[in-house]
């Protein structure tokens, strides 16, 4: 950490005065505005060590959050190099395992056995499937992703089932499937992902005893990310930090990118509103980027409101201009990416790692993928299939979670034919049937499968189901703190589960890579053994794990990434690309009207302030989705970009120049000065391949259109012509099935009065 010390204090040593206000602020709420870089984890340990050395508070009466697994163990570690000591009832966790584990003692106050379990957002989408089923509703009418979206975030609202408000026939729907779906978890005795946030914050509001202990227990509580805290986490803030009111959050609005997910800005507002006499306090020095970066990111947000306004400054000087590239579209975006990668790696000895692509959809990676794979360039992408969502992760998950709890009926059925056990999906439905009608809980009906009376299903299929629980009953006995190890060898050997691994893989290749995963797994149950971990805490950890917490530091491999998995991340050099309107900002955002485009401003400044040293920025004039072409013109927050800060001229290769200039018109205004300059005109490309490459775009003869007329195209059908540029190459038209675009003119068919 860069800076002046403000004072002799070992607790102190290398903060600036703003820093060191905020470690040392007084127990009252406190609110500190940290801009990006400006050192909010140092701030937070500082704080935590302070409360402990300087204010007596002890250890484990201290309760932070913050919002991955892997940002609490690195706070937590900082924390016992400061103080030298293990800090072992310390409470710093996310909101998920946090609540999780004060959820261990007291879920049975709100009806769930000892050993409930968590599913994660798959199983709850096989859940709410089955349910759909069960209601006798159209699996397509009612996609089982939807409606877990919108059951999460009547959740995150604090929303129960009882109080769900339909504004149309699917929410109509939706609540019932969401009250059978609650009903199916405390069956299940299982929780989401949602409902541990919940039921935590009804404990705390109904039972008095409860949230007294809670309050007692926590002196001090301190959250990070506070920006992206939604209504039930505000509440539980809340809950836990009255009356005393020693509560301590980071934030920043200007930060603030999880709006989709429930997340609010406004706590941010709310906070000075509920605690009229918090001190807040702004981080403003950054320590990550140049100047330039930094004057840049501030002209981008400056226009959005309900903001704090912040002047970041820096000691590392001004830094390069920022570089603006002009592609023809995304392929040549692509190439363009992988020429400075390789610039970068060869001429300023930047490693691969220390790169970041960003974009602002999926699926604009492929372009990035396919160029790195031809060019044989190692990327990683941050927002990748993850290690527990492989299938034969989940599949032995499943296993362990049965295990754990004899009532899951997702994990279930999910295993009871993995590996096959010649148990048809018939037998499966009259068994699923039956445990319905007879209101039985899965372990209970197992059970009485060992008696003849039970007749849905025939003798040879009961018998299977019966060498199952046997099996689950005997590794059930084997499930204890430090044979974990041993319990998945013998679910891999009784289950033949290995086997089951090569009849499943399409190609040796792929068998030897899930083989690869299941040792991993294994390795890592060894670990859990080493530390005595039982098997709930195992789960536990593994069902709050994100993406964000797997990323080894060592992995020499440039990373793609959309803004919203890059946040919290930063790198010597980054790319922003696909800076078109209705890309960055998105249609649907632009729909949404002044939040959805300061949401996607934000996006834009986060990814602005991932960047140290170089920051790239790029646009295509065209991309072709699903075969067809599309045509945007540039992003409006390229009009906000200051021209002093910017490197002179768009970035272009010199083929890509010639191609252009020789048969492709010029298809944006400029909304900046620094956009007027054309390319110059020069002589067609004597490359065969760029002019092929370019065939297809020569000017056409120009269709007859107007303003106002009706028009076909094959991709989008119909429309209303708005809009022809004064070029006649380009026009704007309202699709009656889509939105509006701008197209080629050729690919445009009028159509008669």
């Amino acid at each position: 950490m860069r800076g002046t010390a403000v004072s002799k204090h070992p607790l102190l040593d290398g903060l600036n005065p703003e820093q060191a206000a905020a470690s040392t602020a007084d127990l009252g709420p406190t609110l500190v505005l940290a801009g990006p870089g400006s050192g909010k984890t140092n701030v937070l340990t500082r704080r935590i060590a302070w409360l402990i050395q300087e204010h007596n508070l002890p250890h484990h009466r201290i309760m932070a959050v913050t919002f991955t697994n892997k940002a609490a163990g690195e706070m937590r570690s900082r924390v016992e190099k400061l103080l030298g000591s293990k800090l072992r009832g310390l409470q710093i966790g996310t909101f998920h395992s946090t609540c999780a584990r004060f959820l261990r003692r007291d879920a049975p106050i709100l009806g769930y056995r000892d050993n409930w379990v968590i599913y994660d957002s798959d199983d709850s989408q096989r859940l709410i499937k089955a349910i759909v089923a069960e209601l006798g509703y159209a699996p397509k009418e009612n996609p089982a992703r939807r409606i877990n979206n919108r059951i999460s975030a009547a959740k995150n609202e604090m929303i129960l089932p009882a109080n769900y408000q339909a504004m149309s026939r699917f929410d109509e729907r939706v609540a019932r499937i969401y009250a059978a779906y609650q009903q199916a978890l405390q069956a299940a005795n299982a929780m989401d992902f949602g409902d541990l946030l919940l039921n935590m914050a009804l404990l705390l509001q109904r039972s008095e005893e409860r949230r007294k202990d809670y309050q007692d227990r926590f002196l001090a509580v301190l959250v990070d990310e506070f920006q992206d805290t939604n209504t039930v986490q505000y509440q539980l803030v809340k809950l836990l930090s009255a009356p005393q009111q020693f509560v301590f959050v980071v934030g920043d609005e200007d930060q603030a990118i999880y709006r989709f997910r429930g997340a609010d800005y406004r706590n941010l507002l709310r906070f000075r509103k509920d605690y009229p006499q918090s001190t807040v306090i702004l981080l403003e020095q950054n320590y990550r980027s140049t100047q330039t970066i930094l004057d840049v990111a501030g002209a981008i947000i400056s226009n959005n409101r309900n903001r704090t306004a912040k002047n970041l400054h820096t000691s590392r000087g001004q830094g390069e201009p920022i570089a603006v590239h002009e592609a023809y579209d995304e392929q040549y975006e692509a190439d363009f990416v992988l020429e400075q990668v390789r610039r970068l790696r060869d001429s300023a000895s930047i490693a691969y790692s220390d790169i970041a692509v960003i974009y602002r959809t999926n699926a604009q990676s492929r372009a990035f993928e396919e160029a790195f794979i031809r060019a044989r360039l190692p990327y990683t992408l941050l927002s990748g299939f993850g290690f527990y969502q492989r299938r034969e992760i989940k599949d032995l998950l499943a296993y362990l979670r049965l295990i754990y709890n004899p009532d899951d009926r997702v994990s279930f059925e999910r295993i009871i034919n993995t590996p096959a056990r010649a148990i048809g999906k018939k037998s499966l439905q009259e068994f699923a049937d039956w445990i319905t009608r007879e209101d039985l809980a899965l372990s209970d009906a197992l059970n009485l499968l060992y008696y003849d009376d039970f007749n849905p299903l025939s003798r040879t299929v009961k018998r299977k189901f019966r060498e199952f629980s046997q099996l689950l009953s005997a590794w059930r006995d084997m499930a204890q703190p430090g044979g974990l190890g041993d319990l998945f060898q013998h679910i891999v050997a009784q289950t033949r589960y290995d086997l089951h691994l090569e009849k499943t893989s399409q190609h040796e290749d792929e068998a030897l890579d899930r083989a690869q995963n299941l040792s991993e797994f294994y390795g890592m149950l060894l670990n859990a053994d080493e530390i005595g971990q039982s098997l709930h805490d195992f789960l536990d950890e593994r069902s709050l794990y994100t993406t964000a917490d797997s990323l080894e530091d060592d992995d020499d491999k440039v990373r793609l990434s959309t803004f919203h998995s890059i946040k919290g991340l930063e790198f010597p050099a980054v790319f922003i690309t696909g800076l078109e309107q209705d890309n960055l900002p998105h249609r649907n955002a632009i729909a949404e009207g002044i939040e959805g485009i300061e949401e996607e401003c934000r996006l834009f400044y986060v990814g602005i302030t991932r960047a140290e040293d170089h920051l790239f920025l790029s646009y295509a004039l065209q991309r072709r989705p699903f075969g067809g072409s599309s045509i945007n013109g540039t992003s409006q927050f390229l009009s906000d970009l200051p021209a002093h800060l910017l490197d002179g001229s768009p970035l272009t290769l010199a083929y890509l120049r010639q191609a252009r200039a020789a048969t492709a018109p010029t298809q944006w205004e400029p909304r900046h000065p620094i956009f007027e300059r054309k390319p110059k005109p020069i002589a067609p490309s004597a490359n065969p391949t760029i002019r092929a490459q370019f065939a297809a775009f020569k000017a056409p003869q120009k269709p007859t259109l107007r303003v106002g007329g009706r028009a076909t195209h094959k991709q989008f059908g119909d429309g209303l012509v708005i809009g022809i540029e004064s070029t006649g190459d380009i026009a704007s038209v309202l699709f009656d099935q889509s939105e509006l675009k701008k197209v080629f003119a050729e690919d445009l068919t009028p159509l008669g009065e």
